[in-house]
């Protein structure tokens, strides 16, 4: 298990604490009181769950520094994790020791850190990108085709606003993506016409929405519900892949529309790629891989695909370059030349 399946509880671990636990609830209610995004809540929480039945559903108030770096060692040496897992693992941990415990961990852990290397990135070909598109359903395309044509991270696409799209820049503002962070990027020309059509059925959406006395209009981050009180029941802050029916958020216990799920566009992707008789493993993410080497084939610079990518570090926008290294390091084998 290389990362952290939120979703998809392993059979190993049925005798996680139940999600009602209210030491469980108590952490939750802190989260988002600080503002944490839901993903992350779940991250942390997945994270904790293993920890507390990993020392025999001990409180974590009654373990130390040492019961943490057992559970990191568990990690790396039986679980075989990724240090990005690790380190993800170890996050959850901090966050618990030191705002709900009020005991931080010392910055001096003594644990066995992974070396796992990162995997090269799978990456398609121009044609099999398009034969993916070909394949994928109508109510999926658009989102898939964002995540090829403007390098966009699944939840970046899904939680796109109406606002976000800017025709007369020809690009797409993408606010607190990974690690809270805003970058504009790209906008294909020739995916315009079909987001306004796509802006059309949101508003046809928010007409509906209207008529319904019980709708509160659109999740609104943070401060910005007080700040513009109106704006969630505006056509500019309405999600641009909204989901098909009404829900109660879980938080506020209002009536909202929200995004399409996730699992769907993963879900539709897989299988288009299936249909596309494409060999290679496909997610979303593949997408957004095969944008980047496809921007670096067509000369682009790799400060330029770091930032459309959002990359902190270079580093990580480098590993598109063996992509396009024949044999590493541009070499042609010997074989060629007999």
């Amino acid at each position: 298990m290389d990362t952290p399946s939120i979703y998809t509880v392993c059979v190993y671990y049925t005798e996680i604490l139940m999600d009602n636990s209210p030491f469980l609830q108590h952490i939750i209610e802190t989260m988002r009181e600080k503002r944490y995004a839901k993903r992350t809540i779940e991250a942390y929480i997945y994270w904790m769950k293993f920890y507390i039945n990993f020392h025999n559903k001990q409180h974590p108030a009654q373990l130390n520094d040492s019961d943490v770096e057992a559970f990191l060692n568990f990690l790396v040496n039986k679980r075989k994790v990724a240090a990005q897992t690790q380190a993800g693992a170890l996050n959850a941990l901090s966050f618990l020791y030191k705002v709900i415990i009020e005991k931080p961990l010392t910055l001096k852990l003594n644990f066995v850190r992974s070396q796992r290397q990162q995997k090269l990135p799978v990456v398609l070909t121009v044609d099999e990108v398009k034969h993916l598109l070909d394949q994928i359903s109508a109510n999926y395309y658009l989102p898939a085709s964002l995540l090829y044509g403007s390098g966009l991270r699944l939840m970046e696409a899904t939680r796109l606003r109406v606002k976000d799209i800017d025709f007369d820049y020809h690009c797409v503002r993408v606010w607190n993506g990974k690690g809270g962070k805003h970058r504009v990027v790209t906008l294909a020309d020739e995916l315009e016409n079909p987001i306004h059509s796509q802006i059309t059925k949101v508003k046809q959406y928010l007409q509906l929405d209207l008529n319904n006395t019980q709708f509160s209009g659109v999740w609104m981050p943070h401060a910005l519900q007080l700040k513009y009180p109106s704006a969630n029941k505006s056509l500019n802050w309405q999600y641009l892949f909204p989901s098909a029916k009404l829900s109660i958020d879980p938080e506020s216990q209002k009536l909202r529309r929200h995004h399409i799920n996730e699992k769907q566009v993963q879900r539709n992707v897989t299988f288009a790629a299936s249909k596309a008789c494409i060999e290679k493993h496909v997610t979303p993410h593949t997408l957004r891989h095969s944008f980047a080497t496809h921007m670096l084939q067509s000369g682009a610079d790799i400060r330029t695909v770091q930032d459309q990518l959002g990359h902190a570090d270079l580093r990580t926008t480098q590993i598109y370059t063996h992509i396009l290294q024949r044999g590493g390091n541009s070499v042609v084998s010997p074989f060629s030349r007999l």
